[in-house]
């Protein structure tokens, strides 16, 4: 509504004047029945299921609006709740908000609209979302860590807070499995590895071998995980035990949130990547996931890290480190 503009009692009226009839008879047919024939003569509660069918074409039309209407009033007339529309506004905006900070980066500037519509043109789609499997065999005897970090999911430095998890990767009829390490202060992936077996030596042994070649841990150090029987046979547990430095913690059974940033990863670079692939070997895997990594340690911004990739976010902590020192 513009600037100055009160409603009451279904009128229109402007701070020290009044308006034109005609404008008043346009902002006041929200929720009424027309009178005349020449404009339709329908009633524009029953006409919104014909000319808006979807939710987030109705959410778009307020939002376009709003300025003219009262929200309230339109979300009565089109039959959509106040939560539903005010949480899509918030993950509108959030989502906005990571594409802009991206294609500012690269110096592209262009409208979700002009996407759309190339997209449309040359016939992609965004990538879809596959069956979800689980991983975590927590089924076992072993003894099972005190979860420590109770998602303080917020580390200031480097080698201070390690999250491991697996998943399956569908190749032709059977699968293999990535087992990834990240480091909580930077979000960077520290190590990898990819096995066509779900053994503890060649999933999270593996991963932590590479991970240990490419970072040093520190005292304190944490390494938070699920409870699933690779973190926690007598193996696994055996090869942490010679570091002194490291202690484990492990989620609340069946919380999957308690180790959400290594899920989100998970998430990433299967919407992201490997979802467009139907995978003939376990060789093509491997260079697509090896691929997505390094692009991600290097390229992918963060919302988590204030836009940044998490190797800006390393030089970043290791300077302020330094500068401690």
């Amino acid at each position: 509504m513009a600037k100055g503009v009160e409603g009451r009692k279904g009128s229109l009226h402007r701070k020290g004047g009044g308006l034109p009839d005609t404008r008043a008879k346009e902002d006041t047919t929200i929720g009424k029945r027309t009178s005349g024939v020449q404009d339709g003569g329908r009633d524009i509660k029953k006409s919104h299921r014909h000319l808006l069918p979807k939710r987030r074409d109705k959410y778009r039309f307020i939002e376009m609006n709003r300025h003219r209407y009262p929200v309230g009033k339109m979300l009565g007339c089109l039959g959509v709740s106040k939560n539903g529309y005010y949480t899509w506004e918030r993950r509108k905006d959030k989502k906005k908000t990571s594409r802009k900070e991206e294609l500012k980066r690269k110096g592209i500037l262009v409208s979700r609209s002009y996407v759309a519509r190339l997209m449309k043109e040359e016939g992609l789609r965004s990538c879809v979302r596959k069956k979800y499997i689980a991983t975590t065999g927590s089924g076992h005897g072993h003894p099972v860590a005190e979860n420590t970090l109770k998602r303080n999911f917020k580390v200031e430095e480097t080698g201070k807070v390690w999250v491991p998890d697996i998943t399956y990767i569908r190749v032709n009829d059977g699968w293999c499995y990535l087992t990834s390490m990240l480091d909580l202060a930077d979000r960077k992936v520290v190590g990898w590895s990819l096995s066509s077996d779900m053994t503890a030596e060649n999933t999270v042994i593996a991963a932590w071998v590479n991970a240990r070649k490419n970072r040093q841990i520190k005292d304190g150090f944490v390494l938070h995980s699920d409870r699933g029987v690779q973190y926690a046979c007598n193996k696994t547990t055996s090869v942490f035990s010679f570091n002194r430095k490291m202690k484990q913690s492990m989620s609340r059974k069946g919380d999957c949130w308690d180790n959400a940033v290594a899920e989100s990863f998970f998430k990433s670079i299967k919407y992201e990547w490997l979802n467009r692939f139907e995978f003939t070997s376990y060789d093509e895997v491997y260079r697509q996931v090896a691929w997505y990594i390094n692009w991600y340690n290097t390229k992918r911004l963060h919302a988590s890290l204030g836009y940044k990739t998490p190797k800006e976010k390393e030089a970043e902590l290791n300077f302020i480190q330094s500068m401690a020192a």
